[in-house]
């Protein structure tokens, strides 16, 4: 979203197009403003979809700061350099198969060095509540979203020829029933908002009804001699698993020598930072972690960066938890671990997030009989588990209760969501309560 007020041009958040068809030509095209004109990005929290084309920004001009909570800014740097590898590595391969055609080269969107240029755009870190002048009639406040580590809301009050406006961006708000994180803070009452609609139209499963499903999973196949294979994302999911393993370890609902495996470079890079910001967490949390508790340590932890000492998990038939990425199963070490898997009766796979259309996770979710893995057919002969309640968004009602604070806006903006689903859904709830709402298109410009 780009805010223009009292002579600056504030960016708020700057992410990639995720999921669709076209992504790689939406994501390559003109940004439909002058990077260069742009005075200061406000970051909400490291997700590829808010953080991913900030290397790209920069590329074309952006000379700004960048400001964000430090959680967020060191989360950031991870995804950043992870997708200029992955853009690197595609535009390498696609160029390969180009050559052979005697067709041009590829050009990645971004590179590491692009990212490394962007990181200097970095400047201030502030923390929750903390008060940040941006400029003369410009002050703002980041506020906690509750969604992923360091994510944040933001509260923009701008004075421009004597007329003020309070003007609060959601980000992404998380579900009350995190247990790791505090729940999201209320938002102050404001003139516009512009808010996430992303789950507008449904409400979860309780939590805890999740954390059972998961730990049974894993208990049985456990009981029946095989290996349950959880295909995880890198950046909270795999920390909240974790979490869980530790309590059913806790709750003696299986053994405390389980090896579990965490193959992930990029999970367990991520699960360092985690620990890095203990600020972030609940306060039990964070009061345990200043005494040197662990939330993210199992007795039979082992972390495997290494691909050598990857594809020595081959040798384990049973009895283990084997955490790797990618969460949908589109590429990735989880994929390789599921040839080894898949096909064998007593083992499981556990499904704890999204899985999109057309990938993998969500062909076996839908019931695949047989899946192709590194060039071979194989059968689902695998228990398949599909956990749903692990989502770090708000639901219907939690959107609804957090907009009940922010008063009756002269009107409240629905981004990030279905147009039929999620952003339909809360339109329709809101509208209801007779507040004015507006579900925007893409470049639309707003008098405030």
């Amino acid at each position: 979203h780009l805010l223009q007020c009292a002579g600056l041009r504030i960016l708020i958040d700057c992410g990639m197009f995720q999921g669709r068809q076209h992504t790689d030509e939406e994501n390559a095209r003109a940004f439909g403003f002058e990077p260069s004109e742009i005075d200061v990005l406000l970051l909400t929290h490291a997700h590829l979809d808010h953080c991913g084309r900030i290397p790209l920004l920069v590329k074309r001009g952006f000379k700004g700061e960048i400001i964000c909570t430090a959680p967020t800014r060191d989360l950031a740097e991870l995804i950043m350099m992870d997708s200029a590898k992955i853009q690197e590595e595609d535009a390498a391969r696609a160029t390969r198969q180009r050559r052979r055609q005697g067709k041009s080269p590829i050009t990645p969107l971004y590179t590491i060095p692009d990212v490394l240029a962007a990181l200097k755009r970095f400047g201030r870190v502030v923390a929750y509540e903390e008060p940040l002048k941006i400029s003369e009639g410009v002050d703002a406040r980041f506020i906690n979203a509750g969604h992923i580590l360091g994510a944040a809301s933001v509260v923009i009050d701008a004075v421009e020829e004597g007329k003020s406006r309070r003007i609060v961006f959601s980000g992404d708000i998380g579900n009350r029933g995190h247990q790791l994180l505090p729940h999201p803070t209320p938002p102050p009452t404001a003139d516009y908002v512009v808010v996430e609609s992303t789950y507008g139209d449904r409400q979860h499963r309780p939590l805890d009804g999740s954390i059972k499903e998961l730990l049974e999973a894993v208990r049985e196949t456990l009981s029946r001699g095989g290996n349950v294979i959880i295909p995880t994302f890198a950046l909270e999911r795999t920390q909240e698993v974790l979490f869980y393993l530790a309590k059913g370890i806790d709750e003696d609902v299986f053994a405390a020598n389980t090896p579990v495996f965490l193959d992930s470079p990029m999970a367990i890079s991520a699960t360092e930072i985690f620990r890095a910001h203990p600020e972030g967490f609940r306060d039990h949390l964070r009061r345990g972690m200043s005494r040197g508790a662990d939330p993210f340590v199992l007795p039979g932890l082992r972390l495997t960066r290494d691909v050598v000492d990857s594809i020595l998990i081959n040798r384990v038939r049973g009895g283990a938890i084997i955490m790797a990425g990618s969460g949908m199963c589109t590429g990735g070490r989880v994929r390789h671990h599921m040839k080894q898997n898949i096909w064998r009766k007593e083992c499981s796979i556990v499904f704890v997030g999204f899985a999109a259309l057309g990938t993998l996770a969500r062909d076996i979710i839908d019931g695949a009989k047989s899946v192709r893995l590194q060039g071979k057919d194989m059968p689902v002969n695998a228990k398949i588990y599909t956990i749903n309640g692990f989502s770090a968004h708000a639901d219907q009602q939690e959107l609804l209760d957090w907009l009940g604070t922010t008063g009756k806006p002269r009107m409240t903006f629905l981004v990030h969501g279905e147009r039929d689903g999620g952003m339909e859904g809360l339109r329709q709830e809101l509208e209801r309560k007779g507040l004015p709402v507006r579900c925007p298109e893409l470049h639309e410009v707003v008098d405030l």
